[in-house]
Order: C-alpha cells, then sequence, then structure tokens
C-alpha cells in the first residue's frame, strides 16, 4: 500500500516529530535487582513497541522502554532520555499534544533543544517548574521521571487515564510499569489475587481502578501524580480530578446562550480537538462504525486537511442483512465525506485462532475489547500505525438511553417511596421481576433507586452481589458484606453533581470509560502496535465544554456532535438506532465461552496468562 495516499494534505512542516507510544517499566529497588528481572519486563512489553529497546540502570534504580517509531527515528530520542543538564532521566508512554507550543515557549527562555520529540519537552519544562507543569500538558500519557540528585522518582499519569500505569510493591521497594503482566514477569511481585479488584470485574466486567487482579499491584489513579524516595510512595495527590468539571457545570453555565451559540462554541471546541489529534508526520486512520462518533470525526478530519483518509469498518457475516451490521452505515458516511473504505469482516475460525492471542494481550481480565483488537489488527494489515477511535462521544453528548431514563426514574421513584407502604409493593415487584428474569439485581431496586450511584449500577452491572459471591465462593472479601454502590462509585467517581443527569455523565467518564474503554481501547490496539488516539477524551476539550454541559440534554440523539462538521452527517445516521460495537460470540461459542450467558468464567481464568 501506498502509505503516500493517506498523507495530511497540510502539515506544519516536514520535520520529524517523535512519539513515544510505547511501553515503560521503572524499578526503584534496595534488593539486588538481576537483568534477567528487567529482560523479563521488557519482553512482556514488545508488542507496545516492538521498533526498539531502551534501558537505564544505577544503584538500585532501572528504566527500561520499549518504542513504537512513528517515523525515522532519531537514535538521540530514545528513551530512557536525560535531560540536558543531565540531572533527570524519563521513560515515557503517550503523546502531548501541544508539545511544540511548549517547546517554542521554553526556546524563548534560552532552552536549546536536540530532539524533535514531545518526551524532551516533558523533561525540559519539568526541570524549569517541577510537578507545577503537569496543567500545561494536553494529551495522553504517563510517565516516570527520575532525578539523579535529589535521588527520587516522579511519576504522574493523564486526566481521563487514556494511557495505563501500574505500581507494585517489591523486596525493597516499588515498580511501575505500563502493563501488570510486565510487573508479574519480573518475579518481584506477589501474585496473590486481590479479592476486592476481582469482585469488582464479576460484578461490572472489568477491574475497578484502582484495584487491579493482583493483591500487591494497584493502578495509579487517573489524573494523579506520586513521588517515590527511598523505596517508598509518598506525596500522592490529585492533580487533575475530570469529576469536578462534571460537578461545577450547573454554576458556571452562562445564562441566555442560544442554541446556536450552543452548536457554535461545540464545534470551535471539536475543531480544536481534532486539530490536536491530528499532529502526525505519519498517515492517520479511523474506526469508522456506522455511528455518529466516528462518522462526525471523520467528517471534521476531512475538513481540517486530511486529503486521503481510510476509515476502517469490522464486518461479520453473522450479521449480513441486520441492524447489527454496521459495515452498510459506514459506507454510507464514507461516500458522504469521500473517505477511503475498507471492510475487513471476521470470522469465527478466525476468531478461535487468535483466541490464545487475545487472551494473552488482556492485561486484566474484560468481558470487552475483541472488536477493538480486531479493528486494530485491520488497521496493521492496512500499514497505519496511527488511527482515531471515537470512543468517548457517548458518555461526553449523552449518547446512551440511560441519559433519557435514569435520571427521571430516580427522580420519580424519590417522590413515589415518601407515600406509605409503596416502597414494600416496590419491593414485592422488584422481587418478583427478579425471579421472571432471572435477573438477581432486580430485588435491589426499590434501594438502588434512590440515588444516580444505585441507579447506574442497577443498569450497568453484569451479576448482582450475591450472584458474583457465588461465583467467587470463599474468596468474596468481607469488607463487601454489607455491599453499597454509593461506596464504589464514590471510590472511582468522588462526590457526584446535584444535577441528576451531569451525575450520570461524571459516573459514566469515571468508570465504564476509564476502566473498560479506555482500557481495552489501549491493550487491543497496542498488542499490534498501533497508537490509538481519542479526540472525545480529553481533559482540556472537556474544559471548554463545561459551560455547555448542562445544556447537552437539550440535543437529544447527540446531534451536537452529528452537526459539528461543515458538512454534518446524513439525516439517516443521526436517526438510526444505535448498535453496541458487537461481535457474534455467542454463535460462536455457544458450546464454550458462551456458557450461562457470560465471558466471566473464560476470561477470568486467563488473567494470569
Amino acid at each position: 500500500m501506498d502509505l503516500a495516499l493517506y498523507w495530511p494534505k497540510e502539515s506544519e512542516d516536514l520535520q520529524v516529530i517523535v512519539f513515544p507510544m510505547c511501553g515503560l517499566i521503572a524499578i526503584f529497588t534496595k534488593s539486588p535487582l538481576t537483568m534477567l528481572q528487567a529482560d523479563a519486563a521488557l519482553s512482556r512489553l514488545f508488542r507496545r513497541g516492538p521498533d526498539g529497546e531502551g534501558r537505564w540502570q544505577a544503584d538500585g534504580i532501572f528504566l527500561g522502554h520499549r518504542r513504537l517509531a512513528i517515523l525515522d527515528l532519531d537514535l538521540r530520542a530514545t528513551q530512557p532520555m536525560h535531560s540536558a543538564c543531565g540531572r533527570y532521566v524519563i521513560v515515557f508512554n503517550g503523546e502531548i499534544y501541544n508539545f511544540r507550543e511548549l517547546r517554542r515557549g521554553l526556546e524563548a527562555k534560552g532552552e536549546q533543544f536536540r530532539t524533535t520529540s514531545d518526551t524532551e519537552v516533558i523533561l525540559a519544562l519539568f526541570a524549569y517548574e517541577g510537578e507545577a507543569m503537569l496543567p500545561k500538558l494536553h494529551g495522553m500519557f504517563a510517565f516516570v521521571i527520575w532525578d539523579t540528585v535529589e535521588r527520587k522518582a516522579f511519576a504522574a499519569r493523564d486526566p481521563y487515564g487514556i494511557k495505563p500505569l501500574y505500581v507494585a510493591r517489591v523486596a525493597g521497594g516499588v515498580a511501575l510499569a505500563s502493563q501488570v503482566k510486565a510487573l508479574l514477569a519480573t518475579g518481584m511481585v506477589d501474585p496473590s489475587p486481590n479479592p476486592t479488584g476481582q469482585a469488582g470485574f464479576w460484578m461490572l466486567g472489568s477491574v475497578p481502578e484502582p484495584h487491579t487482579w493482583y493483591r500487591d499491584i494497584s493502578a495509579v489513579r487517573a489524573g494523579h501524580c506520586l513521588w517515590i524516595d527511598d523505596g517508598q510512595i509518598r506525596q500522592q495527590r490529585c492533580w487533575h480530578d475530570i469529576g469536578s468539571v462534571w460537578r461545577g457545570a450547573a454554576e458556571v453555565s452562562p445564562l441566555g446562550l442560544s442554541e446556536g451559540q450552543v452548536r457554535e462554541r461545540v464545534r470551535a471546541a471539536l475543531v480544536d480537538a481534532v486539530d490536536r489529534h491530528l499532529v502526525s508526520d505519519v498517515p492517520v486512520g479511523v474506526f469508522l462504525s456506522g455511528g455518529i462518533d466516528s462518522g462526525a470525526l471523520a467528517g471534521l478530519m476531512k475538513e481540517r486537511g486530511v486529503s486521503s483518509l481510510l476509515g476502517v469498518t469490522i464486518a461479520y457475516d453473522e450479521f449480513a442483512g441486520q441492524h447489527s451490521d454496521e459495515s452498510p452505515a459506514a459506507a454510507e458516511i464514507a461516500r458522504h465525506y469521500g473517505i477511503q473504505h475498507h471492510v475487513r469482516k471476521v470470522s469465527c475460525k478466525e476468531f478461535l485462532g487468535d483466541l490464545p492471542r487475545i487472551l494473552g494481550a488482556m492485561d486484566q481480565p474484560s468481558i470487552d475489547g475483541i472488536n477493538t483488537w480486531y479493528a486494530s489488527k485491520a488497521v496493521a494489515e492496512m500499514g497505519l500505525k496511527v488511527v482515531v477511535s471515537g470512543v468517548g462521544g457517548d458518555e461526553l453528548f449523552l449518547g446512551y438511553e440511560s441519559f433519557a431514563q435514569l435520571p427521571r426514574m430516580v427522580a420519580t421513584w424519590r417522590y413515589l417511596s415518601k407515600i406509605p407502604g409503596l416502597q414494600g409493593i416496590g419491593g414485592q415487584l422488584a422481587d418478583q421481576q427478579a425471579r421472571r428474569s432471572g435477573n438477581a439485581r432486580w430485588r435491589h431496586a426499590p434501594l438502588w433507586m434512590r440515588g444516580m450511584a444505585g441507579a447506574w449500577w442497577l443498569r450497568r452491572s453484569c451479576l448482582a452481589p450475591e450472584a458474583a459471591k457465588a461465583a467467587m465462593g470463599d474468596e468474596w472479601p468481607p469488607m463487601l458484606a454489607d455491599f453499597s454502590p454509593e461506596k464504589w462509585i464514590d471510590d472511582m467517581s468522588g462526590p457526584l453533581a446535584a444535577d441528576l443527569t451531569l451525575a450520570l455523565a461524571q459516573i459514566e467518564s469515571t468508570t465504564y470509560l476509564r476502566n473498560q474503554l479506555l482500557r481495552d481501547s489501549d491493550w487491543a490496539s497496542m498488542d499490534h502496535s498501533v497508537e490509538l488516539r481519542t479526540p472525545l477524551v480529553d481533559a482540556h476539550l472537556l474544559s471548554r465544554l463545561q459551560p455547555m454541559l448542562s445544556r447537552f440534554h437539550l440535543f437529544r440523539g447527540k446531534t451536537l456532535l452529528a452537526t459539528a462538521p461543515v458538512m454534518p452527517l446524513p439525516e439517516t445516521i443521526i436517526r438510526r438506532r444505535k448498535t453496541g460495537f458487537a461481535i457474534p460470540v455467542k454463535q460462536w461459542m455457544a458450546d464454550d465461552l458462551a456458557k450461562n450467558g457470560s465471558w466471566q468464567a473464560e476470561v477470568a481464568g486467563h488473567a494470569g496468562v
């Protein structure tokens, strides 16, 4: 394939840009550290960065990096990278989209750069400002910086948690990595299970952060940073909470803003976000479903100068002629915007052959992510290394049916439950529905529907607490004897917005989006060495939209997003009934993986692969 076909029409310049979309490992210990341990971790990160490997070691310190080369990487830009002054050493995974602007500001202060990488910009900015630099970084990132003078390390993660970063207790210190399995591969981490994290998986279909499947490994929380000194984690804090944006949205909404003004401001913010995510010197593709999120992004990408955009759609013969088949709608979008369209069909035979690799790539058990894995496989087959995804559109623009249903249901039940005797009647009806449907969650409806946290749990969870307890047996954690959705949501999302719709958007963004969609997007794309970008999951975009967020419920069907391109999406796409990113697994695995209609047991069994 001629990659020049997909080159942006207008590039800022022709200099090489180095983006380290890769994998990192950092170990800080007082115990002896062998290279075999470090090599094992780097080997586990191979697919995240198959184009190169770097390492740096000092007394009790090891920094390792696997690199995904975007274009003609200069050896000067390899990692671990040292600052110009020699004091700091960094390993970094992600992209800083505004690095050129930050670089110009540093050059105005006299800073000289040896590379064209965003990694060096982070180092230079840290040398000037320390952790105060974090709000200036617009992008997706996880990094660790070692200070050779103070002999302490600084680590940080982006506000949404797009890029993973895990920390583990090891003998005499701590270790950090881009993957849970990389930490396990060192042999330094106790693989004992974490019952709370595993209970979360059984109930939600993914392991909720900061928990992982293992007791001694936890996720560095999204939007958090920490210092490591003398082998101990110190001064861990939240530097950016996206939940606070949702909580404060109603208070900053300007009075008298017309519908047209809302549309104009939303479009301007989206154009800026798309522009940032197109910063690249390599071709950029797009996951093209038949929906609004990817379709609108494709339209914006075309109008922002991508001359010959390639849209990739996954299809299955089992869905042919059904609403679940997104390829006809995707083809309509492709024709509408003049996009080259590639439909990649996946068969049962291919799926069964790929399943061991898929489960091996799945860093922690998940009931989702398979479609993204195949979409990434298709992108890699086409010779592309960078792809844009519409993930996050439903959370930002209130696209799920629950946004129309749950706030009304909670408000109604709060009112009705005050009527004497109705609470008991509600309990009887809930018990009947639980028996009729075979879904034990209904028994909790009268209690959970009093608040948005419980209502969300009722709608989104996979298993009721008692069903999850039965699945785990003696491993069920005693601390969950008195289960409370509110406690779980508070731990993941923080205090909720007073407005029910905003509260639901906050929950979705800090739970399902973070723990499942973004995590699955990361492991599934990186297993094919593909860099996945998420313009609709962007803390800077969310902050710009904050004054309008409380008005979004007035624009049903994500019309704000659908009409953002100069050439809006076709009405047939806007009105099209929503479909999930589905895969016909029940048809394929009726006698195997789909036992009891659930993926959990099979996937959980491969958690340590």
